[in-house]
């Protein structure tokens, strides 16, 4: 599909600490390669804003275009993913995070509106802009939410280089 490198960031004390498996970030590789996806950087950081908001522009300093993380979106007092994210994003694309969230809602996971996962546009040191997307630390939800995200992605990746947008189909 793509060479664009894609980071994917688990984040949990647990997993961290070597007290837990970590599922979900391994569950986004196996989606994005059988989506094609060939150029994938992984990194595994504990709960909190300061590993969250050096990780990613760590991830977008090397130069991924598109940065996933799995886990702290919830309401736990440790849940601080979308904090740090928020440190390092230049705007917001709230549709796309409400979308991740009514997906996960719509395969009967009510409680996916907990989550306060972010997604927005940031931009490494050497000027590339990528899109970063907050994901539930579950496997289930990482599916979902890459659902919405890929099928967003050739858009996403033409407007990101500065593309146009694309004619409408007739």
């Amino acid at each position: 599909m793509t060479s664009d490198q894609v980071a994917v960031i688990t984040v949990s004390d647990r997993c961290a600490r070597g007290e837990a498996e970590d599922r979900s970030g391994p569950a986004a590789v196996r989606v994005l390669r059988e989506a094609g996806f060939t150029d994938l950087v992984t990194h595994l950081v504990p709960d909190g804003v300061e590993p969250v908001r050096d990780v990613l522009r760590t991830a977008l300093d090397a130069g991924a275009r598109l940065v996933l993380t799995t886990g702290g979106t919830g309401i736990t007092p440790r849940d601080l993913t979308p904090e740090g994210t928020r440190e390092v994003l230049d705007y917001e694309v709230p549709g796309v995070a409400d979308a991740v969230r009514q997906r996960g809602v719509d395969t009967g996971i009510p409680t996916a509106v907990l989550s306060r996962g972010l997604v927005g546009v940031a931009r490494g040191s050497g000027g590339t802009r990528a899109l970063v997307v907050n994901l539930p630390g579950s496997s289930g939800g990482v599916r979902d939410g890459l659902d919405v995200v890929l099928a967003l992605w050739p858009h996403v990746r033409s407007q990101l280089a500065g593309g146009d947008h694309p004619a409408p189909a007739a």
